[in-house]
């Protein structure tokens, strides 16, 4: 199996179809590809974590590059180092997937996300014979050199949170210590959930993904509010005192509002993917906020945020970036700039969430299917048109191809959840017939 950049890097089992030797050869490609004499690497607590930052090791000094290992590191404080010291990175991580699985990100100097063409130039370059150099030298940082800087960072956007009492979920993952250090230091009473990684339990029924224990949290210990980190730090999800989620949607909303207040929403406009909820858009409309919308993927967000200049974007998933204060998706970061918007405002989570937008019933469906259809858009536009055109302006449909399985994502809002399921019922049945 040859493994391809998805949304967001590589990402695959660990040490079966992602390979200590893919991984090598992969590290070996990307740095002919961008260049760099030092490259920082970071890991999430995964089990196989260790081998494949050996193998990504051995592939950075077999092409004369001095691999700098930061360890156990969030994604966002890992492209925060890479920032500070304009070197490329590598993130060994799987995000929110389970345990047995692990990826690679990788970041050009300055903490930035690779564009298409860029991640075409590494595959290619996995192809073709590479020529050695002389060996790289390793260099291993303590845990204080990147936690101390990234922690005084965050702190520093934020003022005092005294007063406000917050559970963090920090799915046994990378966040299980800077988390509670950022918001201890401003002050909050802070009570930590999942914050003890074994190499297995990362994201398992915790996390951005799951947030049942968070939300019994909350209610237990009468919180104002939780956050739920994914195993990388790079997503955060959001539970009010009555625990109800407040998904990325509802986050970029109050930020967007948050930003505009302190005159610092660029161009008033925030920017979003496809996912975002049709609820979202007639709220920003209705606030008089300009929406900009781009493929799935923080990527494609973080691009549009600089070609406009605009401050603030992100994911319905939780992928939520401050393109004045960081390169990537930052869950720390969106949740202190939430938990102080709720603290500042004298008013709970659960009133500003409810006010900000009203969410239209979502149904999504995923589809197997033999192949992989990239254009399924427009192999199916005249189905797709239907169901819309039925749907008479209250709800939206969208149909996309995975972009790293052999999937099509079904999606379907309506006024109604029973409309939404069957729309979307009806579509993916036409899916599996035309398909499957």
């Amino acid at each position: 199996m040859t493994l391809r950049f998805g949304t967001d890097g590589v990402r695959a089992e660990a040490l079966t179809v992602l390979t200590t030797e893919y991984a090598t050869s992969l590290a070996r490609a990307a740095a002919q590809v961008l260049g760099g004499d030092l490259w920082l690497i970071g890991r999430d607590p995964r089990e196989s974590g260790p081998a494949l930052e050996a193998a990504v090791v051995a592939g950075l000094i077999a092409v004369g590059v001095n691999p700098l290992l930061l360890g156990v590191v969030p994604t966002p404080a890992l492209a925060w180092m890479s920032t500070q010291m304009n070197v490329p990175a590598v993130m060994i991580t799987a995000s929110h997937n389970p345990w047995h699985d692990n990826g690679l990100k990788v970041f050009a100097a300055g903490g930035l996300k690779l564009t298409d063409e860029v991640e075409r130039s590494i595959e290619a370059a996995l192809h073709r014979e590479l020529a050695p150099a002389a060996d790289g030298k390793i260099a291993i940082a303590t845990e204080h050199e990147w936690r101390d800087g990234y922690v005084a960072h965050l702190a520093g956007v934020d003022g005092s949170l005294i007063g406000l009492r917050v559970v963090l979920d920090c799915a046994n993952g990378a966040t299980s210590q800077a988390a509670p250090a950022v918001f201890r230091a401003l002050g909050a009473d802070v009570l930590v959930i999942h914050d003890a990684p074994n190499g297995r339990n990362i994201n398992d029924n915790c996390g951005a993904t799951n947030t049942a224990s968070l939300a019994q949290a909350v209610g237990e210990n009468s919180a104002d509010l939780g956050l739920a980190f994914d195993g990388d730090g790079d997503r955060v999800i959001a539970v009010d005192h009555r625990g109800h989620v407040i998904d990325g949607d509802r986050m970029i909303a109050l930020a967007a509002l948050q930003l505009r207040a302190e005159g610092t929403l660029h161009h008033d406009t925030v920017v979003v993917t496809v996912m975002s909820n049709l609820g979202f858009h007639k709220a920003m409309a209705a606030a008089g906020v300009q929406v900009v919308t781009t493929s799935v993927g923080d990527r494609y967000v973080l691009e549009e945020l600089a070609a406009g200049g605009f401050s603030i974007g992100g994911e319905q998933s939780g992928h939520i970036i401050y393109r004045d204060l960081a390169t990537t998706g930052d869950g720390l970061l969106a949740g202190l700039r939430l938990a102080q918007f709720v603290h500042e405002s004298g008013r709970r989570l659960a009133d500003l969430a409810d006010e900000v937008m009203t969410t239209y019933p979502q149904v999504l469906v995923n589809v197997k299917v033999r192949d992989r259809h990239p254009q399924v858009a427009d192999e199916l536009a005249a189905e797709i048109a239907a169901a819309d055109a039925g749907l008479g302006g209250e709800g939206r449909v969208l149909v996309r191809a995975s972009g790293t399985e052999p999937l099509i994502r079904v999606m379907v809002e309506a006024n109604t959840q029973v409309t939404a399921q069957r729309v979307a019922d009806e579509l993916a049945a036409t899916v599996h017939h035309r398909f499957g």
